[in-house]
């Protein structure tokens, strides 16, 4: 079929400094010593840093001189050796580790944290002394010669996605009313606020207290270290877990994802609902900065082919370096055989699109009202329509806006009027009067798609009805189409009245070329 679209080839391209995407792995120095060969095994398949695991939540299980090996062996192996450590450590295990009696929570000096019914839990809160104890680590590790750190994703002060975060303690309880200049009796009031998810004055002003202090933690700690200390953030990581995302965006920085396993990850749903976090969390840093999470947990739960596809959603969202991790269990060396040639052929991809902004008619959206009291369960599906799509930082003026349910309900109550269409979830309990709706499944997401009929045809989309991303970059004159099934596909890319027939396999992206003239 004649068409002026066409696919891009794909010439051999090695590693090295032409490449806008590296690739890292973290690792114990326990399995860097134990296991030579698996050093190798990464190398090969193209990672370029291993980043060495060096304090837990108070406790330092590896010695000076126990990294010190480790990182001369990562070193000898011809990669960089970077610090990992974890500060606040999760309320139940999250590492996965199999070395008997490695501490899983605080040590007993640290006070345990308070939920706002008063019942306890462990970690993810913030008390004396676990700033001071945590820049007095990195201080002592930056004397082993790191000089690049991350704070692991239990830098948070909400034990999960969705919750409204901080400690309720009276220690912080009684502070925080004293800093605000409030009286005792609105403590009711702000409990009240989290139990409805209100976003209050009240409440407002009890998050930025959160967000204070763990910023201020943060950057004691990195003064500690002597600066190149980033973040991971968790999963749609916002305001209600304490991370005020803006204070963070000159420093390394990694993007939130969930799906850890085949479980998680295989629905189309899972595929989608991560890509939207990591298109969220992209308004707060630059791509130089950024890294993906990619992990495995526990570290066999899913598979090569699923972490492969993994690497597409960094492609997409312009994330330039990869974080493989598996807590401090290393996931199956067999993967590498598999992951080698996925990296390099995203390597390749990625060179093509780095720098440049997917754009479309779709819009992405996730609103103040999600970020300081959502439940993170973002409207997502309609990445899997095959239609362009943009990133918005505000509402945006013009396009098709998908409202995830609190964003709903904050618009309600404001009634702005916007240029833009807005879709709601049908089962969104408040929603704007003049809104739209629809269920978010792939059915009444593909008749969405019909309806929307010649206002596609500007824009390169696809045309069958199947879940695929399509990811335009105007800038590049380019598009990129994500086969989100584990079946082969042949999907047709339309551009006015030309058309580009693909075939994928499972799981597949590929890079079409438009030319400058179509555009």
């Amino acid at each position: 079929m004649a068409s002026g679209l066409a696919m891009t080839a794909l010439p051999p391209l090695a590693w090295g400094g032409r490449d806008k995407r590296s690739f890292h792995v973290c690792l114990s120095p326990p399995v860097v010593e134990a296991e030579p060969e698996l050093l190798e095994a990464v190398r090969r398949a193209g990672v370029s840093a291993v980043w060495l695991a060096g304090y837990f939540y108070g406790h330092r299980p590896y010695t000076d001189e126990q990294l010190r090996r480790a990182r001369n062996r990562v070193e000898r192996a011809g990669l960089a050796a970077h610090l990992i450590t974890v500060p606040l450590g999760h309320p139940g295990d999250s590492l996965g580790s199999t070395e008997d009696g490695f501490p899983l929570t605080p040590p007993r000096h640290w006070q345990l944290a308070r939920r706002p019914d008063r019942s306890s839990f462990a970690g993810t809160s913030l008390h004396q002394p676990a700033s001071e104890e945590n820049s007095a680590a990195l201080r002592q590790l930056r004397k082993l010669s790191f000089r690049r750190g991350f704070l692991d994703d239990d830098f948070r002060l909400a034990r999960g996605p969705g919750e409204i975060g901080g400690c309720y303690c009276d220690a912080h309880r009684q502070e925080f009313l004293r800093l605000s200049g409030l009286p005792n009796q609105r403590w009711a009031e702000l409990l009240d606020d989290v139990q409805a998810r209100r976003l209050s004055p009240l409440l407002r002003s009890w998050l930025n207290y959160q967000c204070d202090a763990l910023t201020a933690s943060f950057r004691l700690q990195r003064r500690a270290f002597g600066g190149g200390l980033g973040v991971m953030v968790m999963y749609l990581g916002a305001e209600k877990a304490g991370i005020r995302l803006a204070d963070y965006r000159r420093n390394l920085f990694r993007v939130g994802e969930l799906m850890f396993s085949d479980g998680s990850f295989a629905p189309v749903k899972g595929k989608t609902d991560e890509l939207f976090s990591v298109l969220f969390h992209r308004r707060f840093t630059s791509p130089d900065l950024a890294y993906s999470e990619t992990t495995a947990y526990p570290a066999h739960t899913l598979s090569a082919a699923n972490m492969a596809a993994k690497l597409v959603i960094s492609t997409i969202a312009d994330v330039r370096q990869t974080m493989f991790m598996s807590g401090l269990t290393p996931f199956p060396r067999e993967h590498w055989a598999i992951l080698g040639p996925a990296m390099s052929a995203q390597a390749r991809l990625h060179n093509e699109l780095a720098g440049h902004q997917p754009r479309g008619p779709l819009k992405h959206f996730w609103g103040e009202a999600e970020r300081w009291v959502g439940d993170d369960r973002p409207f997502s599906l309609w990445l899997a329509m095959g239609v362009p799509f943009e990133v918005a930082d505000t509402l945006p003026k013009d396009g098709c806006v998908f409202l995830s349910d609190f964003d709903a309900r904050e618009l309600a109550a404001q009634a702005p009027r916007t240029g833009a269409r807005l879709f709601c979830r049908s089962s969104a309990p408040v929603r704007p009067a003049w809104a739209e709706t629809t269920g978010e499944t792939l059915a009444e997401l593909f008749a969405l798609k019909h309806r929307l009929g010649r206002s596609l045809d500007a824009v390169p989309h696809i045309l069958e009805d199947e879940p695929a991303v399509c990811a335009w970059y105007p800038t590049a004159h380019k598009v990129l189409v994500w086969n989100l099934c584990e079946q082969p596909r042949t999907l047709t890319v339309a551009l006015r009245n030309r058309r580009q027939p693909l075939r994928l396999s499972p799981l597949q992206a590929a890079v079409v070329n438009l030319g400058a003239s179509s555009l």
